[in-house]
């Protein structure tokens, strides 16, 4: 069998609806010649019989490059990426979020857009809401200040949430991005097994700025104009207690390891 030049690889937690669309969006926009494998990682701990699990599964019989992979229980968002590494030989890893939707063939972008710049070791496209607007999901370095801000103070300091958040930068060109959200990445497979994958001790949030900034150590993550999809944001954690908790121990973890104010191990 030939050798995928794309895997991609999503983490699904019990809802399995907007896996469904995304699917039928790759089906529907992703070039047939772009040789790619699809990794649907399971978090939901339904067991075999359970007819929501057993109905999805039957759903994804139909796509030929997918393969479904039972994680056995929810062990967490970056553990769920990592189960492929070692199934994975691939030029490009995308990691994507259920909850994307394309609008073209984005991944085929961004390829192009790397196999031009072997310089950049993982992208991110242009993100929008469904009605065309940019999400606020590329930030500057991460600080307990800017997170605090973000977490705990949802009124004033609009001067430096604006910065934090790149409101500054062009967004028509590409650019460096310390801190790219985790919904939509595509990284060179062979730094992202050198990484190890994600550092599983974020069971669930930080995982990926963590990500950006090993990546940033030693090659470059660039947001790239030129590829655009639809994120369907929740902020699960900003309704939610107990993800809002789950949030603030991940961001804990995260400045124990990277240090308080200016990050820089």
């Amino acid at each position: 069998m030939e050798k995928a030049k794309l895997t991609i690889s999503i983490v699904v937690y019990k809802s399995y609806a907007d896996i469904l669309l995304l699917l039928d969006d790759i089906e529907k926009y992703v070039s047939k010649d772009l040789n790619k494998q699809i990794y649907i990682v399971d978090n939901s701990a339904f067991p075999e019989g359970n007819p929501d699990r057993d109905d999805f599964c039957r759903r994804l019989s139909k796509y030929a490059d997918v393969k479904y992979i039972d994680a056995g229980g929810n062990i967490g968002f970056g553990a769920g990426h990592n189960l492929i590494l070692t199934q994975t030989d691939s030029k490009y890893h995308a990691i994507v979020n259920p909850d994307i939707r394309l609008k073209d063939d984005a991944f085929s972008k961004i390829i192009s857009y790397m196999d031009e710049n072997p310089d950049v070791g993982m992208t991110i496209p242009r993100l929008t809401d469904d009605k065309g607007n940019l999400q606020s999901v590329y930030r500057r370095e991460l600080t307990v200040i800017d997170m605090f801000l973000r977490m705990f103070i949802k009124k004033g300091f609009k001067k430096r949430k604006a910065y934090h958040t790149m409101q500054d930068m062009d967004y028509t060109k590409p650019f460096n991005v310390p801190f790219g959200q985790g919904s939509f990445l595509v990284i060179r497979t062979d730094l992202l097994k050198k990484l190890n994958g994600f550092d599983e001790r974020f069971f669930l949030y930080m995982e990926d700025a963590d990500l950006c900034k090993r990546v940033n150590q030693i090659s470059q993550l660039m947001y790239y104009p030129g590829a655009e999809a639809i994120h369907n944001w929740e902020r699960g954690s900003y309704k939610n207690k107990k993800l809002f908790i789950t949030h603030v121990k991940s961001m804990i973890k995260y400045f124990g390891k990277w240090g308080i104010f200016h990050p820089n191990k």
